[in-house]
């Protein structure tokens, strides 16, 4: 069939496509002003109750004692073949590897208790993803796509001389696992994924439940250019901090020690950059297909988290492989489950890879 033929029977496809993603944005960069408004009027509110924390981030000269501490493990450095950047990591423990990818607004040390847990039986390795803490932190928004930090893994994981791996993550790093699961599942011996949903999932459920979005109404506003990182960092980072340490949606037990440990990350030159890059390209891939999903896959999640609805575990479960999935909802927990209640993730863990050869 003649190219120009095929060009016009596809053209009305492509126009209603452009119409659908350009009436997305017009929705998206509409939402994105209305909560501006609100974290505004928050950020606000915090420069007047502090009038002496200012208007930005107290720098923080040196990283607390903690990020430190050898009880965790050694720290390194990999250099992924892909990219040529280098990712930060902190590794304990031999065998088998065990990778661990953390969420926003997070870097390794969110895995400090699983790389204590699971030393003895894995080489266990939490890393730093790209554009956050120590590891390399491109300013270009391009370098935030989902292919490019599916591609970190695999990288990541032949640099560390694995062919394969159990790949536990959460939040941010959990849509990196889904994905890089789907597209690389030779690699994946088993997954274990707190708190975090497949995209193509998250977009269909939230396109029959609203009230997801609300859920995750700071989507919006990181789609902006510069001023979610402004009110961010207002107050010295009072935003952030509240999210870690509210009574209700916090992390449970997080000392001030440790809420410094994160908070260092991000008080660095543009450290708010490239973690916020994460988001902005999030509605790029609008709208996508479906996947079937293979990899046996332990599901955590808790019932109370504020920011993801636990009606997502069931439209998970209808595009997983019969028998492949085991899914838990903790009724007494939030989002921040790998810090918050560490002895039960361990429970679901061990119970999950008793059969793994070590």
């Amino acid at each position: 069939m003649p190219d120009v033929l095929v060009s016009a029977l596809l053209a009305p496809s492509r126009l209603t496509l452009r119409l659908v993603r350009g009436f997305m944005w017009i929705l998206v960069y509409w939402g994105a002003c209305l909560v501006a408004l609100v974290y505004a009027a928050g950020a606000l509110g915090h420069v007047l109750r502090h009038p002496g924390r200012g208007c930005c981030g107290r720098p923080r000269r040196a990283p607390p004692a903690c990020l430190l501490d050898p009880a965790y493990g050694q720290h390194g450095f990999l250099c992924l073949k892909t990219s040529g950047l280098r990712l930060h990591y902190v590794s304990k423990g031999s065998g088998p590897l065990m990778l661990l990818l953390h969420g926003f607004p997070q870097i390794w040390f969110s895995w400090r208790h699983q790389l204590i847990e699971f030393h003895q039986n894995f080489h266990v390795v939490a890393l730093d993803l790209r554009g956050y803490g120590n590891s390399d932190s491109p300013t270009d928004l391009n370098s935030y796509t989902i292919d490019a930090l599916t591609t970190d893994i695999k990288d990541a994981i032949e640099a560390l001389g694995y062919s394969k791996c159990v790949l536990v993550a959460h939040d941010w790093g959990g849509i990196l696992a889904w994905n890089f699961a789907t597209y690389y599942p030779s690699m994946v011996e088993r997954m274990v994924v707190v708190s975090a949903a497949p995209m193509f999932v998250y977009q269909e459920y939230a396109l029959r439940h609203p009230s997801q979005l609300f859920h995750s109404s700071y989507m919006f506003l990181f789609q902006l250019r510069w001023l979610p990182e402004k009110l961010l960092s207002i107050s010295d980072f009072q935003i952030l901090k509240n999210t870690m340490i509210d009574r209700k949606t916090g992390i449970l037990g997080l000392t001030n020690e440790e809420l410094e440990a994160f908070l260092y990350s991000f008080t660095q030159n543009q450290g708010l950059l490239g973690p916020l890059n994460y988001y902005r390209n999030l509605f790029r891939h609008f709208p996508l297909e479906p996947q079937e999903l293979t990899t046996p896959t332990l599901l955590l999640w808790g019932e109370k988290d504020p920011y993801l609805e636990p009606g997502l575990v069931e439209n998970i479960n209808r595009y997983f492989v019969p028998g492949r999935l085991v899914s838990f909802i903790l009724p007494d927990a939030g989002h921040w489950i790998p810090q918050g209640h560490p002895n039960q993730m361990h429970q679901y863990m061990w119970a999950f890879l008793k059969s793994f050869k070590v």
